[in-house]
């Protein structure tokens, strides 16, 4: 047996030494690349190239190596890439161990700097000021719906969606109490919402309060008795606290969106693996929602999403929020476009951006 297990692990040796080998001259090229980039002032980071590599290696695998992990392994290593080509500094909602921090590093991984941001408008001012390079934010929950702060401060922002990104979310009780003492439970207020039910039914007399962050909650509840925090098992580890009760949110497949924001706006992908964003107003008369939504339907443009927010430059006025498949390259989404600015007041695009193929979600 041993001369078998060591016959194994020799032949396991050597193709480590040749994969290293490889990816250093993965990494060589792509510091060349990296180099050129920075001649012709262009982006270091391109969302439409990181999803035909992931696609192309998954398409290319068919051995035991299951998809989501070769994506994990890639994204480390584009990551490495990334760092050699230029240092990134990603701005995120903070503090460490929130949900949008570990979306932050599901996409762009451990090799790049991140910078903890207390406020979502913080985020659009660093990334308008060049203060940091991408902004990762939360934008809707599959649960409790959409970060209207998010969605309020893209009406004055030249920022661009680049990419996107769905994680899903797993709430955890924390707290160095017995769930019998627990008086208070913290939590961000969307997290709180997403575990609404088990709450009532298992801390009916506990106090909701809200926190800036499910980070933060952690840290309230550390040092004061009788407490708990709804935040991830992440967020746990982070500030060395127990978890009680795992996997508290009210639906299993609790999914929330982000997007990254950048300076310059993505390519298209093909294929119809794009996604576009929009903000569009409509006139105070009868019918113009359906005169907005004709450009789209009568060219066969899918419309994924849309939602009204409170315009607040006056009462009753409203902006739709719309996202349609497709790359703003696309003629017949720019001929609907071209309809769209004729007969709506404002229209307003936001990005076009790799669309996430949802079955590597973990």
């Amino acid at each position: 047996m041993k001369k078998n297990l060591g016959s194994i692990r020799a032949r396991i040796d050597a193709l480590d030494q040749r994969v290293v080998a490889l990816l250093n001259r993965r990494l060589t090229l792509a510091k060349e690349i990296g180099r050129l980039k920075r001649s012709k002032g262009g982006p270091i980071y391109v969302a439409e190239r990181e999803a035909l590599v992931l696609r192309k290696v998954c398409e290319a695998n068919k051995g035991l190596l299951k998809d989501e992990a070769l994506r994990t392994i890639y994204r480390e290593i584009m990551s490495a890439a990334i760092a050699l080509e230029k240092p990134l500094l990603i701005a995120y909602l903070g503090p460490e161990a929130t949900n949008t921090h570990q979306a932050a590093i599901r996409k762009f991984g451990t090799s790049v700097d991140y910078h903890a941001m207390a406020t979502i408008a913080d985020i659009f001012t660093a990334v308008g000021k060049g203060e940091a390079d991408y902004g990762v934010i939360p934008i809707e929950n599959s649960t409790e719906g959409s970060v209207r702060d998010a969605l309020d401060l893209f009406v004055d922002s030249e920022l661009k969606i680049v990419a996107q990104l769905y994680l899903e979310v797993s709430h955890a009780l924390i707290s160095r109490e017995p769930l019998d003492q627990i008086t208070k439970v913290y939590s961000k207020d969307q997290a709180l919402a997403q575990c609404r039910m088990w709450l009532q039914r298992h801390l009916p007399h506990a106090q909701l309060v809200e926190a800036p962050s499910t980070a933060r909650a952690v840290q309230i509840a550390k040092g004061e008795k009788g407490a708990a925090a709804v935040a991830s098992r992440l967020a746990a580890e982070h500030h060395d606290m127990p978890v009680l009760v795992d996997n508290i949110q009210d639906k299993a497949d609790n999914m929330t969106r982000f997007f990254i924001l950048g300076r310059q706006p993505s390519g298209s992908v093909g294929e119809g693996k794009d996604k576009s964003s929009f903000i569009i107003s409509l006139s105070d008369e009868p019918g113009s929602l359906l005169r907005m939504l004709e450009p789209l339907s009568k060219r066969r443009i899918n419309m994924t999403k849309i939602e009204s927010r409170p315009s607040k430059k006056r009462p009753w006025d409203y902006y739709f929020f719309v996202d349609v498949s497709g790359h703003i390259e696309e003629p017949k989404l720019q001929a609907a476009v071209k309809e769209l600015r004729r007969i709506c007041p404002f229209v307003k695009w936001l990005g076009s951006y790799p669309a996430e193929d949802r079955k590597y979600i973990t």
